[in-house]
């Protein structure tokens, strides 16, 4: 059986790595970039600094600023618009993972015809994805998704309403410039909600089905990364030793869960798109009712998890060290100021139909270590509730 591995994603990783931006733009033929970021990115100044940056380098940026916390497809049609106005021949994507989301879908549309679905991952839709897309700069400011250095970009198409996975190697920034500088003051619920988010990517690569030892190790050790610093950056929002580590493990989780991903990811998506609920936070208080879901098939690997993380000894019983790895999740969520329930987020029983059905449409689960049923979502959101 043939395995298919690729890790080109160009980075330039540091404290003041904002600073290349006129050079990597040079090195990729941008001169009138588009912009593309969030109305909260404008507000606490990131942007104007980044525009002042690309002016500076003597480059003549447009600003694309309308940007959806749960990004929907009209963002990317209004932001297709923009770069024409503009006259655009690049992208620079500033944010969080719904801004660089965005950014990568404007690109896309630039030389792909509309509708998005035909690229979706579900369908193997990646495989209508060619290579003559605009180059990007990517710009976290957050650590969270990794977007910055992913494959994917997550939309919620307003034919099917759920968030819809474009997965595509093409879709990959020409570099990523990831300045943990950007991510200083980061509000505490936004650093624990994104960094949550990180440790998840990492965590359910891991365990994901199928044989990518290079994502494995990187997994691991972005777990770890995330373990041991989200709590620090959350309580000093200006620790740049602890926001720098917090950056590198989103990176990690986003290059290992090219392997794939779970059910917490399938779980969590709907909640965004049903209930306008921010994914980082919901994969949070998800995973550690999927973990005790995949102990059956997984929990050889948890300890795996659990070791990497200094939460337990080597070699160890499988099972202590799953229930260790388990506890210390649901510890983590009130040390960061998360809650541990979807009720305390507003969901509703009446809601976990719903939610269930599109969580099986949802192609994540697909790579969980155990097969998932309709039954075993609503069990797993009643759990979660």
């Amino acid at each position: 059986m043939l395995n298919r591995f690729s890790f080109p994603t160009r980075i330039i990783f540091g404290a003041g790595a904002l600073r290349e931006l006129g050079g990597e733009a040079k090195l990729f033929h941008i001169a009138r970039p588009l912009l593309v970021t969030d109305r909260g990115v404008v507000a606490c100044g990131l942007a104007e600094i980044v525009l002042a940056e690309a002016r500076r380098a003597g480059l003549c940026p447009t600003l694309f600023e309308d940007v959806s916390p749960n990004p929907v497809e009209m963002n990317v049609l209004e932001g297709l618009e923009a770069y024409r106005r503009g006259n655009c021949d690049g992208v620079i994507g500033l944010g969080g993972g719904s801004a660089i989301d965005v950014a990568k879908a404007i690109r896309l549309v630039v030389t792909h015809p509309f509708p998005l679905e035909q690229y979706d991952d579900k369908i193997d839709g990646g495989a209508n994805i060619r290579a003559n897309v605009p180059p990007m700069i990517a710009m976290a400011t957050t650590a969270g998704t990794g977007s910055e250095v992913g494959r994917s970009t997550v939309i919620i198409l307003k034919s099917n309403e759920r968030k819809t996975v474009i997965f595509s190697p093409f879709l990959i920034p020409n570099v990523a410039l990831a300045d943990p500088e950007l991510t200083l003051g980061m509000p505490p619920k936004i650093t624990a909600g994104t960094g949550l988010d990180a440790l998840t990517h990492n965590v359910e690569a891991y365990l994901a089905l199928g044989y990518n030892p290079m994502c494995d190790a990187i997994a691991l050790q972005g777990a770890k990364l995330s373990m041991q610093n989200l709590a620090r950056a959350v309580t000093n929002g200006n620790d740049l030793e602890a926001r720098s580590n917090m950056m590198m493990a989103a990176m990690m989780g986003a290059v290992a869960f090219q392997k794939g991903l779970g059910a917490v990811h399938s779980l969590a998506h709907p909640l965004s798109s049903v209930a306008n609920l921010h994914h980082g936070t919901t994969n949070g208080i998800l995973l550690p009712h999927v973990l005790e879901f995949n102990r059956t098939t997984s929990e050889g690997r948890m300890r795996d998890l659990a070791i990497a993380m200094e939460l337990y000894g080597s070699p160890g019983e499988a099972s202590e060290a799953a229930t260790a790895l388990i506890e210390r999740l649901c510890q983590l969520l009130p040390e960061v100021g998360i809650p541990t329930t979807l009720g305390a987020l507003g969901v509703t029983h009446d809601l976990i139909p719903l939610l269930a059905r599109k969580a099986m449409e949802d192609a994540c689960h697909q790579s969980n270590p155990r097969p998932c049923t309709e039954a075993d979502m609503i069990m797993l959101y009643e759990k979660a509730l």
